[in-house]
């Protein structure tokens, strides 16, 4: 199958060019904010806990976490998968527009965001996982399109039908869409089993479950697809037949699982009354857990 004509650049004005790459990070970080002023909002997922943070402190928390992202992101792609830049084109490292960011690295960013943002607003930092998590997959798919469209990180080759010839691959084989692949299984998939999660089981009152959910999904998705998706060419080879991907990623799920184990074994706190709504968000009841 012929990679389809995509231009990675929607429209350009001038000097000014705005792709379709770019436009994914807004649109994964707007609906996410959106969807977590949503949970926030609705009181029939806060049965034993008030929200973690107000609908304000979102809002703040997003400039934070949009920093993480890109800061993280890009720091991440120099030391996991280029270091040598660091001391052949140091400056290469501020250029973004040239492409390169690492989820892994991404994640990091977040991470260090939502514990600094924690600190300074006095505010749990597993329930604010919980919340970042939901929404993350949404700009997982966005993501993973725009990889697709930017026809880059494609796959093995492969001899099932819907293997696509990319432009820029060194050959001419059709190959895995394992971005594809990805938008569905990190994106979609992962997006639906955090709204069971949230809406059926209610974990938003398990403080870090959901983020566990997310990590060691993510990290079981991400271990699974490098079997289909192509290493990077610059990439040393690893031992036992490992990627930096699944190497990034087998302490995302052991990570995950102990989240998961720990929030579904603590107590719950008593089932909040009407007495309780009126507690601000992100204050602690007497009988929860510190």
């Amino acid at each position: 199958m012929p990679f389809p004509d995509f231009d990675p650049v929607l429209f350009q004005i001038g000097p000014i060019a705005i792709r379709w790459y770019a436009l994914a990070y807004v649109a994964g970080i707007l609906l996410g904010w959106r969807y977590a002023v949503m949970l926030v909002k609705n009181p029939r997922l806060w049965g034993h806990r008030p929200p973690p943070l107000t609908t304000e402190q979102i809002d703040d928390m997003m400039l934070w976490i949009t920093l993480g992202v890109i800061v993280g992101g890009r720091l991440g792609h120099v030391f996991f998968y280029t270091p040598s830049i660091l001391w052949t084109d140091p400056l290469e490292v501020f250029k973004t527009w040239h492409g390169g960011m690492s989820f892994h690295g991404g994640a990091l960013g977040v991470l260090l965001a939502l514990i600094l943002f924690a600190w300074r607003n006095k505010l749990d930092l597993l329930r604010l996982g919980d919340i970042a998590a939901v929404a993350t997959p949404i700009g997982l798919f966005f993501g993973r399109v725009a990889n697709f469209i930017n026809g880059e990180l494609w796959g093995r080759p492969t001899d099932l039908p819907w293997g696509v010839i990319f432009p820029a691959a060194p050959d001419a084989l059709p190959r895995h869409p394992s971005q594809l692949y990805e938008a569905a299984l990190e994106g979609v998939l992962l997006f639906a089993v955090l709204a069971w999660a949230t809406y059926s089981a209610k974990w938003t009152n398990r403080r870090g479950v959901l983020m566990g959910i997310f990590v060691a999904g993510y990290g079981l998705i991400r271990v699974s697809l490098e079997t289909v998706r192509e290493p990077d060419a610059y990439m040393p080879d690893f031992p036992l037949g490992l990627t930096m991907g699944m190497i990034l990623s087998i302490p995302m799920i052991l990570a995950g699982l102990w989240l998961i184990w720990r929030g579904l074994s603590e107590p719950l706190p008593a089932v909040r009354t009407d007495a309780d709504d009126k507690i601000p968000a992100g204050a602690k009841r007497a009988d929860e857990p510190a």
